[in-house]
């Protein structure tokens, strides 16, 4: 696997971080949507200090990928739902020895 040094800026400080070749884009990526992030709470002037800004980017950050994920369960929950409801109206069905409408 071949590492890569790539220089990230953010909020005007310069870091060096080793990543892999393949995922130097990613971490591109990542480190404008942080930055991007990170200014527009400084920039609101409620947050104060790097360490503060930093740890509030990263949990909105955690939080909206918390939210996808949970986005994501719901249709899940559905199919679910209609199964159970399906699975039941078929026991009702073989119970009363009548034919299924769907």
């Amino acid at each position: 696997m071949s590492v890569a040094r790539v220089s990230v800026r953010i909020l005007d400080k310069e870091y060096q971080i080793a990543c892999p070749v393949e995922e130097r884009t990613a971490l591109l990526d990542a480190a404008e949507l942080l930055n991007a992030r990170m200014k527009e709470i400084r920039d609101s002037g409620k947050v104060v200090g790097l360490d503060r800004i930093a740890v509030i980017a990263a949990l909105n950050i955690s939080n909206e990928l918390i939210a996808e994920r949970n986005e994501e369960k719901v249709p899940g929950e559905e199919v679910s739902l209609k199964i159970r409801e399906i699975r039941e109206r078929v026991e009702k069905a073989v119970g009363k020895g009548k034919q299924l409408e769907f």
